[in-house]
């Protein structure tokens, strides 16, 4: 696999950022295995962090290169300060960027595919809420969605972050917008055409755990294709380390 530390300058955003890039590589490399390919645009999951964190996370503190080097898969790891990927009130457009600017920019640079069995997006805690937020409003464009221990209720964590939210959303209602999961849901229920896979996994002593339980309800009264993991662990990268390597599997059923 090769490593790649991206920056440049985004349009949406006004500023200049950065990504991590993973990118698919035959290779001999002991230790390491690797899927034998064709020089191809490759599929490519988009993979978001959680609100203290940046782009260079996922590969600091699990091994995800070595976990999609068998599947050929390239991963695009943006950076998204503590935007709970939204267009902010009072900040920058980052639901933009990374669901319309971001895919655009990295098929400029890269080898990615744009056709939709070939695209996914995941994330864990901000992440998570980010990941099945653009996964549902945009099917057309993506073919399945994870959250690992997601912020999937919002509303319920408009008193957890109080600075936070008033930045990003400032006095605009939450619920029953495009910013809540649970009306987000319900609309991709309602609506024709794709609808991508949805994930979920979450420890049973995360903070987050009765929250994706009344999601993992609310998707399947709709009738949602969605899968729902649960089992011991907390808010912790040990936890994230072991559980995206099923998301990776669910991400890249064809």
């Amino acid at each position: 696999m090769a490593l790649i530390q991206c920056n440049f300058f985004s349009e949406a955003l006004q500023c200049s950022t950065s990504m991590t890039v993973i990118l698919p590589q035959t290779t001999t490399h002991i230790g390491v295995e690797s899927k034998s390919f064709e020089q191809q645009k490759h599929p490519t999951l988009y993979l978001l962090h959680g609100l203290s964190d940046d782009h260079t996370i996922w590969t600091r503190f699990t091994s995800i290169e070595r976990y999609v080097a068998p599947l050929g898969l390239a991963v695009v790891m943006p950076s998204a300060g503590r935007s709970f990927y939204t267009d902010m009130e009072n900040g920058y457009d980052y639901y933009t960027y990374v669901s319309e600017e971001l895919p655009q920019i990295a098929r400029s640079f890269f080898q990615l595919s744009d056709k939709r069995e070939d695209n996914y997006v995941a994330g864990l805690s901000m992440g998570g809420y980010g990941a099945l937020k653009v996964a549902m409003r945009n099917p057309e464009k993506f073919a399945a969605g994870a959250s690992l221990s997601g912020s999937v209720d919002i509303v319920d964590r408009i008193s957890a972050f109080p600075r936070d939210f008033q930045h990003i959303f400032g006095d605009r209602p939450i619920k029953d917008s495009d910013d809540d999961l649970f009306y987000l849901a319900e609309k991709l229920a309602k609506s024709e055409g794709p609808k991508p896979r949805l994930y979920q996994c979450c420890g049973t002593e995360d903070h987050n755990y009765n929250a994706n339980i009344r999601f993992r309800d609310h998707l399947a009264k709709l009738s949602l294709d969605s899968t729902f993991e649960e089992g011991p662990g907390a808010h912790e990268w040990g936890y994230w380390d072991q559980h995206i390597q099923p998301v990776l599997k669910f991400l890249h059923q064809r």
